[in-house]
């Protein structure tokens, strides 16, 4: 019988591998996306292209459409009206969010890192309140350091700050490795989000996949700064 033995252990946040997995993730401002993205729930398909070099109409499209379903028609929508969508590809603010220490589980292949979110520039009021109540784990692979994954996920149903109850709420991230720049992007993410108020109830639960991500950068000068940096940092990329 196989035994799976476990060591855990506090680790300050930018400590051994875990600086190396955050400083992949850290992306800089120039960096830019092009990707298809396949968002499905239980009753529908969308599929969607974007491409921030295209004109404003042609950046975001939608490809591929079955079924019939609002929540994640609503969701789609929201997401190409963002300045940036593919903003959503890269986990910025980790090292922030994960505050100043986390507790990991040495599970030999991965690493497990249980930590309270703490709230980073990017966070609304909303995002404070809710993080505060959600468990958070992050996996983290400590040979070549990077995170593979990271979920949030609420353990009970809570009242909400204005009223109403949040009574479900479980988000997780898929990381991968681009191969050019060595960087950590989110290649996966799912939602499952319940809240009830009198008379009302919103709901949002979709899995979206991201697929032909081409990364690159916003200038030919930003493109060399990058390269003079990780030249004289090689352990950067």
């Amino acid at each position: 019988m196989d035994v799976l033995l476990s060591f855990a252990f506090p680790l300050a946040t930018g400590a051994g591998p875990m600086n190396e997995a955050l400083r992949a993730t850290e992306a800089p401002d120039t960096l830019r996306a092009a990707f298809t993205v396949e968002m499905t729930s239980s009753k529908a398909r969308r599929t969607f292209t974007f491409d921030p070099r295209e004109p404003d109409g042609r950046r975001w499209r939608l490809i591929v459409a079955a079924g019939e379903d609002a929540d994640l028609d609503q969701a789609a929508a929201a997401w190409g009206a963002e300045i940036a969508p593919d903003g959503r590809l890269f986990p910025d603010d980790l090292r922030a969010s994960l505050g100043a220490r986390v507790n990991v589980d040495d599970l030999g292949a991965a690493w497990r890192l249980s930590f309270q979110h703490a709230p980073s520039a990017n966070d609304t009021a909303l995002d404070r309140w809710a993080t505060q109540r959600l468990q958070a784990q992050a996996w983290l692979e400590p040979i070549d350091g990077r995170f593979l994954r990271i979920d949030y996920t609420l353990p009970r149903p809570v009242r909400g700050p204005n009223g109403g109850r949040l009574t479900k709420f479980q988000q997780s991230y898929l990381l991968d490795t681009e191969p050019e720049w060595g960087l950590t992007y989110i290649s996966q993410f799912a939602l499952n989000f319940e809240a009830k108020a009198p008379f009302k109830t919103i709901r949002q639960n979709y899995k979206a996949e991201i697929t032909d991500a081409t990364f690159f950068f916003a200038s030919v000068e930003m493109e060399q700064q990058f390269v003079a940096a990780a030249v004289t940092t090689p352990n950067s990329r």
